[in-house]
């Protein structure tokens, strides 16, 4: 196993972070690292909010659950699918009312753009011996979030990331068995059910260990519990606001 292997399987999300501060070197680095993720067509339809002020990193906790790393972690980044880039270059050479902007395809050209460029930085910033934690919950609030950061129309928050120096070692969660994600030309559904109690098994030892056997669960009935209530159903309109076709 090489190092850029053990540093790949060896993440951990990180929610509690040291005093120590990431400089701005340190920072370009990460950012830097996240622009030479893939991107299709060379379109790099994502951009990214880097929140400093404590009012509105404060806000943002509150509307993600209270979660303290938003407000605590040194580095605060919002991730955000972003074609009004793409509708200003359009401009510079014609009206970009007659561009296909808003898509579907495009939509999704913008969030894979984002994700790529995402985890370059989370494991550029692990590289430099920091820790990351993302923040889905930036969309329980997927409108004020945007009015915060003032984001234009054709643009959407799609997740936060904290990023700082551990302070704790919170150990691995482990992943779903290899056979239960890789398919061989098609989409195989024998075994599967298999696979998935394999790895409940395997989750529900893990959380009995984590908690001291005060808890147990498995990840079937995560998952159903999941998808059992309906959660951010304000995010399709929202979209369609921004001039994003998600139908």
């Amino acid at each position: 196993m090489n190092e850029t292997i053990k540093l790949l399987t060896s993440h951990q999300s990180i929610r509690k972070f040291t005093n120590q501060p990431v400089t701005q070197e340190q920072l370009d680095t990460i950012i830097s690292a996240a622009q030479w993720a893939s991107s299709s067509s060379h379109v790099q339809a994502y951009s990214i909010i880097h929140v400093t002020n404590a009012g509105m990193r404060q806000q943002i906790s509150e509307w993600t659950g209270n979660q303290s790393y938003v407000v605590n972690s040194p580095i605060f980044l919002v991730w955000c699918a972003d074609l009004h880039r793409l509708r200003t270059a359009y401009e510079i050479h014609e009206n970009a009312d007659k561009a296909y902007l808003g898509t579907a395809e495009n939509w999704i050209v913008a969030t894979v753009d984002a994700a790529l460029a995402a985890q370059n930085a989370a494991i550029a910033a692990e590289s430099l011996g920091m820790g990351i934690v993302y923040i889905g919950s930036v969309r329980n609030h997927i409108e004020g979030v945007s009015t915060l950061l003032r984001l234009p129309k054709y643009t959407s928050p799609l997740f936060g990331m904290c990023i700082g120096y551990p302070d704790q070692d919170p150990g691995q969660r482990p992943r779903l068995p290899q056979k239960a994600v890789l398919h061989h030309n098609t989409y195989q559904t024998d075994g599967m059910e298999e696979q998935i109690l394999k790895y409940d098994q395997t989750m529900k030892d893990y959380i009995l260990k984590r908690t001291g056997g005060k808890r147990s669960g498995t990840w079937s009935e995560d998952m159903r519990n999941k998808l059992k209530t309906p959660t951010r159903m304000d995010v399709k309109a929202y979209l369609e606001a921004q001039g994003l076709d998600v139908e």
